[in-house]
């Protein structure tokens, strides 16, 4: 069954530069797609469309059931609480521990204290950061704050999982534990798109791969297909 489905997608900026043309796009409940392309391909445009940063020209979004290019601004909280979006840059609360952190995404839905507790530890074991939780981001490594953020993302259990250049900060060795951490994740059973520059991971994983180039699909690879040399045959 699709959780994703755009039919159509177009956006244009007011600077009259086309970042998306007609683009289809179709990806099913637990699966998990790498979206690659170079600077400016239109990468960030397309996820930023899915959860509502952005919204289409024209076309038609469908997320989780959700008519997203329809919703109205005051809505948009019910497409945010069927999704979690993990940043590049962490977005941490500097003065709230680790615990904090991933609580206060509990706390805005208005979840009761025991529930907050009881997903909050959860997750954090999830990570691997449960003995950390009385720590504040400044004392963490930056793969141990990106998995706070990671932990903050799906503690309140979304069907989605949007990550944005998660390891785009990290060493090698730190990236990796990261992709160990988002498998176990998609394992579970949450849909997870990654914009990734580094095809090293894209390679390793072997997952769904869409190709972008000028707001456009190039090539889709199946999981399992995807070599970095085939960007140079499908270009």
């Amino acid at each position: 069954m699709d959780l994703i489905r755009m039919r159509n997608v177009k956006k244009t900026y007011k600077t009259g530069v086309t970042a998306i043309h007609n683009l289809d796009l179709k990806i099913k409940k637990g699966e998990f797609v790498f979206i690659i392309g170079s600077t400016g391909c239109g990468k960030s445009t397309l996820i930023k469309m899915l959860y509502r940063e952005e919204k289409p020209t024209s076309g038609q979004i469908i997320v989780g059931g959700l008519d997203v290019a329809k919703l109205r601004n005051s809505r948009v909280f019910k497409l945010r609480r069927k999704l979690g979006v993990v940043f590049q840059d962490f977005k941490l609360l500097p003065k709230s521990t680790v615990y904090e952190n991933v609580a206060f995404a509990l706390e805005v839905l208005g979840a009761p204290k025991d529930e907050i507790h009881t997903k909050v530890v959860k997750v954090l074991e999830l990570v691997g950061l449960k003995h950390k939780a009385k720590q504040y981001p400044n004392q963490l490594s930056g793969g141990e704050q990106q998995r706070v953020a990671i932990a903050r993302a799906i503690v309140n259990g979304p069907k989605l999982l949007i990550c944005d250049e998660p390891t785009g900060n990290l060493d090698e060795g730190t990236s990796m534990e990261i992709m160990k951490v988002l498998v176990e994740i998609n394992k579970m059973g949450t849909t997870i798109i990654m914009v990734t520059h580094d095809t090293e991971i894209v390679n390793a994983l072997k997952k769904r791969t869409i190709l972008l180039d000028s707001g456009r699909i190039v090539k889709d690879f199946e999981e399992g297909t995807f070599n970095y040399e085939n960007i140079k045959n499908a270009k």
